[in-house]
């Protein structure tokens, strides 16, 4: 494919029009007016703690008590509308704007946005596995949602599926540019997970001592299984707790087979209507973030190993023999 450049009118190949676009500099970060209050909330938590699950119950319990609620999956494994969708892969932003432009066609909302019972679902979708940066996916998702006219859309909740477990700045951009209000991080008894939650809390801090305005809402606790970390952390962290949702064989075998279980009228709908008002409500706050021997503490000593002592190795237990002093070769100067 090839198109001109200019005035000359001479031929240019279609890879140097990427290379062009790909050299230009981001669109600034919209500073307009909106058409409607929009609350914006950013999700974090550890891969396979349950966000996606979480999230897909919490926008269907939102869209039947009459909210306009848009999720969006910025996870690059693209599967935060599976559950929405009954297990049907949505297309996603990265591939579908790739597949039009190679062909020469805009993208429309039709392409990459779709809705079940009221509630308007999208993936920005990732770079295959080592072929590229998952945050600068991200970030050219989230300029093709700016080009669509996302500032005008005019949804009560916008709610983005981030992936917690990596220190990147694609995937910290809502709280680096104050794209959302307000944070919820997803964790559960274990200290892999609270680990992350003190991660995301770490980089909100971070950013509101650089005069970022996010703070973190509270904590979703997943598969609580009553032991008491997770609200031990939430307690000393500062954060509320938005709801604990059971480690429950109903809801481990519902979710598995695609099932929404935030329904009203069903077994669990009190649960998800509780947090879909907690979630509306809670005001963002500035978390106190914990140092490493303070998460550890959460937890028994035999569990994460307080009790051990750290012995420093030596030049013998590396080398097999010990370590040859040798002159050192600076030169010292008397004092006069």
């Amino acid at each position: 494919m090839t198109t001109t450049a200019g005035d000359n009118s001479q031929p240019i190949k279609f890879v140097e029009v990427l290379r062009r676009e790909a050299a230009d500099e981001p669109a600034p970060v919209h500073t307009g007016a909106v058409t409607k209050e929009t609350q914006i909330i950013a999700i974090y938590g550890k891969g396979g703690i349950g966000k996606s699950f979480t999230l897909a119950n919490l926008s269907y319990m939102m869209a039947q008590q009459g909210k306009k609620v848009l999720l969006i999956g910025c996870d690059p494994k693209s599967d935060t509308t599976s559950l929405l969708f009954g297990g049907k892969a949505c297309p996603t932003i990265i591939e579908t704007s790739s597949r039009l432009k190679l062909a020469g066609q805009a993208v429309s909302i039709g392409d990459v946005c779709f809705k079940r019972d009221g509630v308007f679902a999208m993936e920005l979708g990732g770079p295959e596995v080592g072929r590229g940066c998952g945050g600068r996916g991200i970030i050219h998702g989230f300029e093709t949602l700016e080009k669509l006219g996302f500032h005008d859309w005019g949804f009560d909740f916008v709610l983005l599926d981030f992936l917690g477990d990596v220190v990147c700045g694609g995937f910290g951009l809502p709280i680096a540019r104050d794209m959302c209000q307000k944070v919820i991080v997803v964790a559960s008894n274990d200290l892999q997970s609270l680990y992350v939650a003190n991660n995301v809390c770490s980089a909100v801090e971070y950013f509101r001592k650089l005069g970022g305005n996010v703070g973190v809402a509270g904590m979703v606790i997943n598969k609580d299984d009553g032991t008491g970390e997770a609200q031990a952390f939430a307690g000393n962290a500062g954060i509320p707790i938005l709801a604990a949702i059971p480690a429950d064989e109903d809801i481990r075998r519902k979710s598995a087979s695609y099932e929404i279980i935030g329904r009203p009228g069903g077994q669990w709908a009190p649960l998800f209507e509780e947090l879909a008002l907690n979630v509306a409500e809670a005001p963002p706050v500035r978390p106190k973030p914990q140092t490493q021997d303070q998460l550890l503490g959460l937890f028994s000593a035999d569990t994460v190993g307080r009790n051990v002592v750290l012995e420093p190795a030596t030049t013998f237990d590396m080398m097999g023999r010990h370590e040859l002093v040798k002159p050192t070769l600076e030169v010292v100067y008397d004092e006069a």
